[in-house]
């Protein structure tokens, strides 16, 4: 697989991020050195404009859809895809009309 390109990238193909239980994608990105790991819900519709977070984190889509911007690039992100981006890496979301859930590993 090609590095990374500015900060995020889309692993659609490849399901090798636990995504059997949360506890499982939990206890691997913990032992990988990451804080914490959490479940995001989003509603449907929603739209966060371009922001950034201080912290890098590890996801993955385990319901709905998202489309993530980074860049002056957009992926459009299904159940099974992850992605990840760094510590303060500006870029955009927007959730399907389902809304979305995501499990995300942060790493201050």
């Amino acid at each position: 697989m090609p590095a990374p390109a500015a900060g995020m990238w889309r692993a659609a193909q490849n399901r090798a991020m636990n995504t059997e239980s949360f506890e499982a994608f939990q206890a691997h990105w913990l032992a990988h050195g990451f804080d914490e790991a959490l479940e995001r819900d989003w509603a449907p519709g929603t739209v966060l404009e371009t922001h950034s977070h201080p912290f890098g984190v590890q996801a993955v889509i385990t319901r709905g859809e998202m489309w993530l911007g980074l860049n002056g690039k957009t992926l459009h992100l299904r159940p099974g895809d992850s992605f990840a981006l760094e510590r303060d890496a500006p870029h955009t979301e927007r959730y399907g009309p389902e809304g979305a859930t995501y499990w995300v590993a942060r790493k201050n």
